[in-house]
């Protein structure tokens, strides 16, 4: 079994950086509040890094 790595949108993306949203959109983060689980591997702690002061990982 793979590990999988739980992510919640926690600020909203509004006028915020265009690569940082469309970042968050390839997490599946659509909406402050909304959680997604994404297979634990170093391409999401990328994107998890780029966008981390709008995000909270569990």
């Amino acid at each position: 079994m793979s590990k999988t790595i739980e992510i919640k949108l926690v600020k909203s993306l509004n006028g915020r950086n265009k690569k940082h949203i469309a970042t968050a959109y390839s997490l599946g983060l659509r909406r402050p509040g909304h959680t997604t689980v994404q297979p634990d591997n170093e391409a999401t702690r990328g994107k998890i890094a780029q966008i981390r002061y709008l995000v909270e990982v569990k």
